[in-house]
């Protein structure tokens, strides 16, 4: 008690000193007042006169100074209320702390004994800066012309809300002066039961072992219950001192609720569990995985709980192994670094094919559409569904810019066919014929932004999409029918899949089989990364109805100006972090032979992954990445604004130039590498 009165003692003597030598007339009378005693000791007469001068103007400055404070209050009532009533004391009744300063200089012009009791002062000292007074203070709002501070003032543990306006100055045609007339309501109390309900709004996960089947297959009933038990104890030790409730609803599936309180704790670790799970593993060293569903921020539990589904889903279309979480504006993540988990079942596959047949049959015209710049991988699942449309008698166009693509070989080839020689139209005549009935079929992408013909996809009501890329945030939602698989290893792989389901082999031509390998085979780097045993059982499948692979490889081939320009590309390549192989080129680069660039430095020994960044001809940069595997390149290039699969991704950054794009880039590996 004794120190704090000794602080408030020392306090309140600078604050003292700070009022003396502040520029004004005090400091300058007491500096006449210093010469005055300096002159008596050489004459006392004169130091005597002196002394008698000073005390008249320090008596002539208090009397002007109190004079002058009193038509300051008068002034400002006036400009505060601007009619005759306000000539009473309104203001300085006013039952809250206000203050009126000079917006120039932050100068308290006058104030309130509210509001210095507030600041621990008992009497009003005027000439202060604000700032120094209320820490955090400007007065931007004010002169953005709000009345309300955007945000909360603390003072000695208390909570204010500002309110205010701005007024002119007398003489403010000469002095262009503005002053500030602020008040503080003190909402302690309001906002601390604001941050009560934030903290008990509730959270719902949905925990979910993607990978379960996998784990316990061929497992005795004795390992299997093993694995349950570890799973369940594992579970339930993170969930235990979160405040919630933890329940499994299935063997591989489990319910937990909370509060936001408790969720930040399970933000700020990151979803720890994700990493400590994979202890579990079978006898043949596979570990468990895990996906995480979270809803948030929902107005009652049932929004709340659509909200969890619809992450727990967007988890595991991205490949699993990751939390994603769905509040009311946008999707975030956590993990997802490791590679997908292949499903080696091919229900889903019967299934979706069969949907996807009716949804065709019910329609009157059907088109099928990629991405921009479609590659073989595109154009081959593309062809993919055109057969199993004339397998149920219906006709199916493909949507392709006839300019701008990157399979100008394959659909040459396709055209020579009498099935495909009217079967490529442009987006402009998809969009002349499209009706209310018309399927619009997306391959090779879940993103609105990077198909073909965003005004086709936007005018078409009935949507099917069939994409192996992790979902991406701002995916194609309102399909009737979704067949994504990021752990496939192209579009085409899937579409062969469905076409052994749907399609007689007689009735696949050999061109058709060449179509859809050569995407296969585009993906895979010739069956080198991203592949599994569907992967082979495609390919092998395709090669049985013919496919010539020598064909295949003539599609793949570029010119010697493609070869010679990816070979300059290469000549500008450089390891940074020691296995990350990057090109950063200056002028504008073709889109495939980037890629092939990327793909030709994973050859180089102790590269784990690529990126070949260069500017566009339209403005921006491109990137494109590849990986082998160690690397996530769509994890890391989505906080760009990036999308693809873990082996391989792009991303197109606008309005920004190639040194600061590529700086971007380098940030993203280092936040990835160390985190």
């Amino acid at each position: 008690m004794r120190k704090k009165i000794i602080d408030l003692w020392v306090m309140n003597v600078n604050k003292k000193a700070q009022n003396v030598i502040k520029p004004g007339a005090r400091l300058f009378i007491l500096i006449l007042f210093l010469f005055a005693l300096a002159t008596l000791f050489f004459d006392l007469t004169v130091g005597f006169i002196e002394l008698a001068v000073v005390a008249l103007l320090a008596i002539y400055s208090l009397v002007n100074t109190r004079r002058q404070e009193k038509e300051l209050v008068k002034f400002v009532e006036n400009v505060a209320y601007n009619s005759d009533s306000a000539k009473n004391n309104t203001l300085m009744s006013f039952p809250l702390p206000i203050v009126v300063f000079n917006m120039q200089d932050y100068r308290v012009i006058w104030a309130n004994q509210m509001f210095f009791e507030l600041l621990g002062e008992n009497k009003p000292s005027f000439g202060g800066v604000l700032t120094d007074m209320v820490p955090g203070f400007n007065y931007k709002w004010l002169a953005e012309g709000k009345t309300q501070y955007p945000g909360l003032v603390k003072l000695d543990n208390r909570k204010y809300q500002l309110f205010g306006n701005v007024v002119r100055g007398k003489d403010y045609e000469q002095t262009k002066n503005y002053m500030g007339i602020t008040y503080l309501v003190d909402i302690t109390e309001y906002d601390n039961i604001k941050l009560q309900f934030e903290n008990q709004r509730p959270v719902i996960l949905i925990i979910i072992a993607d990978n379960y089947d996998e784990v316990v297959k061929n497992m005795t009933d004795s390992g299997k219950t093993e694995i349950q038990g570890k799973l369940d104890d594992l579970v339930e030790k993170w969930c235990a001192g979160r405040g919630g409730i933890i329940r499994r609803f299935d063997r591989d599936r489990y319910f937990f609720i909370t509060d936001c309180l408790h969720y930040e704790e399970i933000k700020d670790s990151k979803f720890s569990i994700l990493e400590t799970v994979h202890d579990i593993r079978n006898n043949q060293g596979v570990h468990m995985t895990l996906s995480i569903g979270v809803g948030k921020d929902g107005k009652d539990y049932e929004e709340t709980y659509s909200f969890a589904r619809l992450a727990s889903e967007m988890a595991l279309s991205r490949g699993g192994d990751q939390a994603a979480i769905k509040n009311n504006n946008s999707f975030e993540f956590f993990g997802g670094r490791g590679m997908e988990v292949e499903t080696r079942t091919k229900v889903k596959s019967r299934v979706t094919a069969n949907a996807l047949a009716e949804l065709m049959r019910d329609s009157s015209q059907i088109f099928v559409m990629g991405h921009k710049q479609s590659d073989l991988d595109c154009i081959g699942a593309a062809v993919g569904i055109s057969c199993i449309g004339r397998k149920i008698k219906r006709n199916v166009k493909i949507v392709v810019d006839p300019e701008d693509n990157v399979s100008k070989k394959l659909i040459a080839y396709m055209r020579t066919t009498d099935e495909y020689k009217d079967a490529f139209i442009t987006p402009e005549e998809a969009m002349l014929s499209a009706t209310s009935r018309t399927l619009l079929i997306v391959v090779d992408t879940n993103r609105p932004e990077q198909v073909q013909s965003l005004q086709l996809l936007e005018s078409v009501n009935r949507i099917a999409v069939i994409d192996h890329h992790r979902r991406a945030a701002n995916y194609i939602n309102n399909a009737a029918l979704i067949f994504q698989e990021p752990y496939a290893s192209s579009a085409c792989e899937l579409v062969a899949e469905m076409m052994e389901e749907l399609v007689d082999q007689t009735d696949i031509t050999r061109a058709e089989a060449e179509a859809v390998l050569s995407g296969i085979v585009l993906d895979t780097k010739h069956f080198s990364i991203r592949t599994g045993e569907r992967t082979f059982d495609a390919a092998a499948f395709l090669r049985r109805l013919g496919a010539d692979t020598a064909q295949v490889k003539r599609f793949l081939q570029g010119d010697i100006e493609e070869n010679v320009a990816m070979f300059k590309i290469l000549q500008r390549a450089r390891l940074y972090h020691g296995s990350v192989a990057i090109a950063v080129c200056e002028e504008d680069q073709e889109r495939v032979v980037a890629a092939k660039a990327a793909d030709e430095m994973l050859n180089i020994s102790g590269v784990d992954a690529s990126i070949v960044v260069y500017p566009t001809s339209i403005g921006g940069v491109t990137a494109s990445a590849r990986s082998m595997g160690e690397i996530n390149v769509q994890l890391l290039l989505e906080g760009l604004g990036g999308g693809g699969n873990a082996s391989s991704a792009g991303v197109q950054i606008e309005n920004i130039g190639i040194q600061e794009a590529a700086g971007s880039i380098l940030k993203a590996i280092d936040d990835y590498l160390n985190n």
